[in-house]
């Protein structure tokens, strides 16, 4: 059944539509056989990078990704804006996230919006063809979610930089050619005043990876450490001191409040609802299908409303004239917390759903659906806390979007 938005668009969109809906279906690619990560937080194993990485190519050699971009830096500079339509379709398709996620959605649109013509042509297209792949360092263990509290510092050193410090929850780091760094310059400046935003390359010397294990028992995560790690000047993005605008660009992306993104993984939860409300009618209570229980019932229903909120509140975003016009990323500013706390309750539903059942873990053969849904649960507290927590969010509302007082 035809979408909302799919019943409004454009004749020249709904042909594309069908386009990419049937190129995914020829060519997504079978399971491997082995545990695939759930998202780009999880991915340790060479195996399973590999497997990501191949079909991340793959998707950019039909032409699916970097449709926004201009076609000199490996985009196809698409009139119609239409990588939105292909995030929707791989989602629905239940296709294999891109696994370049910090360099299409984050570290692409800032260098777009604040890069030299030299770092676009040079990171661009391969950010695209996953040929590099990008990690984030704006964590640090003294800092948590008070990313102006940063100690790490980059100093000048002859004709380059110099880089001293410590990131954590670095995802994708063990695998990632290149950072977005931010680093402290200048340490008498004011907090905000004193921090630059550097491209640093991760294979300079002096660069630790040390990989965390979380509750999962998975990897994913990481520790980086550097010791006097050097960097070329050109490794600066924007003016020396303009670190923190742009990381808040790059923050923007990173909570979804901003189109322009190379592509990437989807963020609609509408097949979860619909995958939790089939585990509903499978597992049973007391001789029925946990489906029966008014109690499911009734909060599977208010999933899918909140579900259909979110992605209605997405679609009106996209229509110029129905946002306020002080305040134009107001109503972008929900998604990040809306959908990540939505992810939280409905996995947390599939737990419920499966009773005793959902201490069943990876490789138990009576694990229903492979102990997929407590992972999920578990993992989904890391998509709380990434790119600023619940209560960050809710700050940045209250602040940006209610005007309310700022915190001291």
């Amino acid at each position: 059944m035809a979408r909302p938005e799919e019943a409004t668009e454009s004749r020249e969109n709904a042909e594309f539509r069908r386009q990419v809906r049937a190129w995914i279906q020829a060519n997504q690619p079978a399971h491997p056989g082995f545990k695939l990560p759930q998202t780009f937080l999880e991915v340790e194993s060479e195996r399973q990078f590999d497997f990501l990485r191949e079909w991340q190519r793959k998707v950019y050699d039909a032409g699916y990704l970097g449709l926004d971009w201009p076609a000199e830096y490996g985009g196809h500079s698409d009139p119609h804006k239409r990588q939105r339509i292909v995030s929707q379709e791989l989602n629905r398709a239940g296709a294999p996230f891109l696994v370049n996620v910090i360099g299409l959605q984050w570290a692409g649109p800032t260098i777009l919006a604040y890069g030299s013509e030299e770092q676009k042509r040079k990171y661009l297209k391969n950010i695209l063809s996953c040929e590099d792949v990008w990690c984030q360092g704006f964590s640090e263990p003294g800092a948590g979610s008070d990313l102006a509290g940063l100690q790490a510092s980059a100093t000048r050193e002859g004709e380059g930089w110099v880089v001293t410090g410590h990131k954590v929850w670095t995802t994708l780091a063990h695998f990632a050619k290149w950072m977005i760094l931010l680093a402290r310059t200048d340490p008498t400046a004011h907090k905000y005043a004193g921090i630059s935003y550097f491209l640093f390359p991760m294979d300079a010397p002096g660069v630790t990876v040390q990989p965390l294990v979380k509750m999962t028992g998975e990897g994913g995560f990481n520790q980086v450490i550097f010791d006097r790690a050097p960097m070329p000047a050109d490794a600066l993005l924007g003016q020396l001191g303009q670190g923190w605008q742009i990381a808040m660009t790059t923050l923007t992306f990173e909570r979804g409040a901003a189109e322009g993104t190379g592509g990437g993984s989807a963020t609609s939860t509408a097949e979860s609802v619909r995958a939790v409300a089939a585990l509903a009618k499978r597992m049973r209570r007391d001789g029925s299908p946990a489906a029966a229980d008014p109690v499911i019932r009734d909060r599977l229903a208010q999933l899918w409303i909140e579900e259909e909120a979110l992605r209605l509140t997405a679609q009106r975003a996209r229509v110029a004239g129905l946002n306020m016009d002080d305040r134009p990323l107001a109503t972008r500013l929900m998604n990040k917390l809306v959908f990540s706390e939505l992810g939280q309750r409905l996995t947390e539903l599939a737990c419920e759903v499966l009773g005793p059942d959902a201490v069943l873990w990876l490789g138990d053969p009576s694990a229903p659906d492979k102990a997929e849904w407590p992972r999920a649960y578990l993992n989904s507290f890391g998509v709380t806390i990434g790119g600023g927590t619940s209560e960050v969010q809710r700050n940045i509302i209250g602040e940006r979007v209610l005007g309310l007082p700022k915190t001291k």
